[in-house]
Parts: structure tokens; sequence; C-alpha cells
């Protein structure tokens, strides 16, 4: 009961396995009591260390510096749209681009096994480097998947669409050969945020359109990107995975990030993109306004629809 009451409100750091949750012990031992388990804050918080929780939480939920005054209102939204779809059987996905990596004899932080330490470079120089990886990543939520691709160029909106459009093309439309409707959890910033006009023409005219998808898009408030599932489920087990493993090539890095499992039954594929994405690209109003978007009306900065246009060639 106390893993299902806290699994939609827990954070996790995408470089190492420790997690928390947004509710006080007290207010989970309240919470329990109403569904007719009378715990107390000191009991929870054993249970809570069993399940992998850390005391070190109370400290890092305060990320957010000031806090947003729609942030818990923005959070209960989430959860809302996670439980309709759930309930439909659709798609649910998490996305973010994970740090960006040095491809070469470099020093990756972490330890692993070995009867000797291997030997890197002194200095972390960029000309040095094969390139700079940038992993864009996927966490379905209904399978337990993970799917992590892997740019040489920039992390733009263009190119994170483009990988939701290769999953969805190749992965999402094979485990969900009925749905039409797909629910795509982001940052608030970055490549996915929800200001970017790129990202939602991209989402319109490399998703919507082509594939026939109401897309329905939820960011996660300004400064808890750690609340955002990809982050403690996708990539904390892949930080685990590589701690202490030189990532001298793409394909050293593309087979830690296939070999990297959990308990729960994590899997995880990877792929390499190697197209260029430039910064710099604008969206005129007039290309918004052609956009079939609905902002909705609970924070509509963070929440909003986008519908396939009638004029577009649809089928998956």
């Amino acid at each position: 009961m106390l893993q299902d009451l806290v699994a939609h409100e827990t954070a996790g750091d995408p470089m190492s396995d420790q997690k928390w949750v947004r509710s006080s012990l007290s207010q989970l031992s309240g919470r329990l009591g109403e569904k007719g388990y009378p715990l107390s804050p000191s009991t929870v918080s054993r249970l809570l260390k069993k399940l992998g929780y850390s005391l070190h939480a109370n400290v890092k939920t305060a990320e957010a510096g000031r806090e947003h005054p729609d942030r818990d209102q923005q959070f209960k939204y989430i959860e809302a749209q996670r439980q309709v779809f759930q309930a439909a059987g659709w798609p649910m996905i998490s996305v973010d681009s994970k740090k960006k990596e040095l491809i070469g004899n470099f020093k990756n932080a972490g330890r692993t096994w070995g009867q000797e330490p291997e030997s890197v470079n002194t200095h972390d120089f960029l000309h040095d480097a094969l390139g700079r990886a940038v992993p864009y990543g996927i966490y379905e939520l209904i399978h337990n998947g993970g799917y992590v691709y892997v740019g040489c160029s920039g992390d733009t909106p263009q190119f994170a669409v483009q990988v939701l459009a290769a999953w969805w093309h190749t992965e999402g439309s094979i485990a969900f050969p009925q749905a039409n409707q797909l629910l795509i959890l982001a940052d608030a910033g970055g490549s996915n945020g929800c200001r970017p006009r790129v990202w939602k023409r991209e989402l319109q005219t490399q998703l919507s359109d082509p594939c026939g998808l109401t897309l329905t898009v939820c960011h996660y408030p300004t400064g808890c990107s750690k609340w955002n599932p990809i982050e403690h489920r996708l990539f904390g087990p892949i930080s685990l995975n590589w701690a202490g493993k030189p990532l001298r090539t793409f394909d050293i890095m593309l087979a830690c990030i296939r070999g990297t499992t959990t308990a729960t039954g994590l899997t995880v594929k990877a792929f390499l993109m190697e197209g260029v994405y430039e910064n710099g690209q604008h969206v005129s109003d007039a290309e918004m306004k052609a956009l079939n978007i609905e902002h909705h009306t609970v924070c509509p900065n963070w929440n909003y629809t986008i519908r396939p246009r009638q004029s577009a060639t649809l089928g998956h």
C-alpha cells in the first residue's frame, strides 16, 4: 500500500539510486490511516528505507527555490492525467535529455571492480574527444521500458521530437497498435520545455499529423525535474551501470545503456542518431496559429493537447 501511495510522487537523482517523496512522514502516516492502515511516522520511515528511499530527501526537495504557486496543483493534474491514460490503456511516456558525455579516453565518475584502475586522460578537452554524445531518453511507463537515442549534434527541440517520432514508428505503434492518444510527461525547460515554439511545431508536424496521434503534453513545474519518472526509473540506473567505465567509443556507450537492468524488470534499448540538429530555429506567429493546439484550463502553460490536422495525411 505504501509503495502504491508514493509511486506517483517519487523524485530521484538521475546520477545515482537516491529517491525521495514530496509528502512528509506525518502526511503519509495520515493518508495510510485514512485507507485503514494506521502506521506511525517512524514505521513509515522504516518502510520507506526498505523501498530504497532516503532521508536525504528532506534537503533535496528544496531544489525548486522559490516555489511556484501552481506547483502542487500541477502535480495533482499530472497524476489525474496518468490515471485516465492508464485506465484507457493508452501509452504514457516520460522524456528528457540526459547529461552530455564526451566520448573518448576520459574519466567517468564512480567506481567499478577490477584488478587495477584504468588509465584515462588527465584533462577532459573537447578536441581530444571522438565527439560529444547527446543522450535523449524515453521511459515508457506501462511496460517499464527505456529507450535512449544518442545524438552527435545539438540537443534541440527538432532532435527531441525526431526521437519521439522514431520511437513511435519502431516501438510505440507496435506495443500499442490501437492507440490514437499519447501522454508525454516532460520538464518545463530544455529542448522539450513548455516555452520553445519549435517543440510544439515539431510535435504537430513530425508526430501528431503523420501518425494520427492526439498528444497530451504535461510539463513538470519549473525546478521539479527530478519528479519526472525518467530521472530515477531510467537515467539513475544507467548512470550506475556505467559508473567508473570510460566511454571510449559510441559503441561502448550504447552497450552500457543496453546492459542496464533493475530488480523491477527494466529493459533498455539504445540507438545512435547521426543527424545534424542546429540551434536558432524560429517559428512565426502565423505558424503557431496554424497548429491544432488546445491549452488546458488547469495550468495552461504546462498542459496542452495537440491534435492531428484534418488536412494532414494520417496513418501509423
